[in-house]
């Protein structure tokens, strides 16, 4: 198979997160597992080979992902099955597949090696090549889009907001005054704008210049927050009772959905006054970490990738409420 092989970030850790949900009890019936951002395969290879009950469906918005992992993954038959999709869409795949309910959901946010490696998709600045940064190269606006058609204000929020770019205004304003002249069809031009307009103390330290808009960008490009907003609610409903969702985040704003969106579902709603909680009342989820946890510093030496990585997880310890309104609904059909 072409292309690179990338170990992924906290690659072990993952995989001991997962396996109490993969290999529950030995009743005949295989485990699943569905990984939302299947990239170039890495953690389902893992999740196959180490757990023998599981079953992968692998979820990407990019075909060309989807066809190299397919190739990655062919020699375990028919325990992983690709599925073309954006992972907000957990309950289509589910319907489309006959399952009610899975026992593991996986997301590793971010941009993929894959994409990073691949010169003509546009994630990468360290040379001259098209602004594309769809993960989905099959449809909607481009990068060169997004900087030749948004104003200065939109610009400007979403390269504070999603980049954490001090220089954000500045570069916005610097981005509409280039365009007028000459509209944006590759990096080159950007990447020079950038060093021109970010001050030279500020460029000397936090990486690449264009680290941070280049982010903002694909970012945006690909809807990624609000499209994370709506599938981590999907994502633990879609779990049974033993199931467990694990987030690997790169981004301190999809990190603070994580953390929300877990911790809404470990939280009881019942008075703290009240001396016990009503059967039926009790959170539906428990953390299985202890806040977000990091890679090493060994693991960052060899991957300078993992230096941001905040990885969490939770299992569900109760049904959830539409669950028990499911199962009392269909038990009074059966009356």
């Amino acid at each position: 198979m072409a292309g690179p092989l990338h170990v992924p970030v906290l690659l072990d850790r993952v995989v001991a997160l997962l396996a109490p949900a993969l290999e529950r009890d030995a009743d005949d019936r295989p485990r699943v597992m569905i990984d939302c951002t299947l990239g170039l395969g890495g953690h389902s290879e893992a999740v196959l080979t180490r757990l023998p009950s599981a079953r992968v469906i692998g979820v990407d918005r990019d075909t060309e992902a989807l066809r190299l992992a397919g190739e990655r993954l062919a020699p375990f038959g028919d325990r992983f099955t690709g599925v073309h999709a954006v992972y907000d869409e957990i309950p289509d795949v589910m319907a489309d597949l006959g399952l009610d309910e899975v026992d593991a959901v996986l997301f590793d946010l971010g941009v993929s090696s894959m994409q990073l490696d691949v010169r003509e998709r546009g994630f990468a600045y360290a040379e001259d090549a098209p602004l594309d940064m769809r993960m989905d190269g099959t449809t909607g606006p481009t990068a060169a889009d997004v900087l030749n058609s948004y104003s200065v204000g939109d610009l400007t929020r979403i390269l504070r907001d999603y980049g954490e770019e001090k220089f954000a205004r500045k570069i916005a304003q610097a981005v509409v005054r280039r365009r007028e002249a000459e509209p944006f069809t590759t990096s080159g031009p950007l990447v020079e704008l950038l060093y021109a307009e970010i001050p030279a103390p500020a460029r000397r330290t936090g990486g690449h210049p264009a680290k941070r808009t280049f982010q903002a960008l694909r970012m945006e490009v690909n809807d990624e927050l609000a499209v994370l907003r709506r599938a981590l609610p999907a994502a633990i409903e879609a779990i049974g009772v033993g199931g467990r969702v694990v987030v690997e985040s790169y981004h301190s704003l999809e990190d603070r959905m994580v953390k929300q969106a877990f911790t809404s579902g470990t939280r009881s709603e019942v008075p703290p006054d009240l001396p016990f909680v009503p059967e039926g009342s009790e959170p539906p989820l428990r953390q299985v970490t202890r806040g977000a946890e990091k890679a090493d510093e060994s693991e960052i030496a060899e991957n300078p990738r993992a230096a941001s990585v905040r990885l969490r997880a939770v299992e569900r310890v109760h049904p959830s409420k539409h669950t028990r309104q499911h199962h009392q609904s269909r038990n009074r059909g059966a009356v």
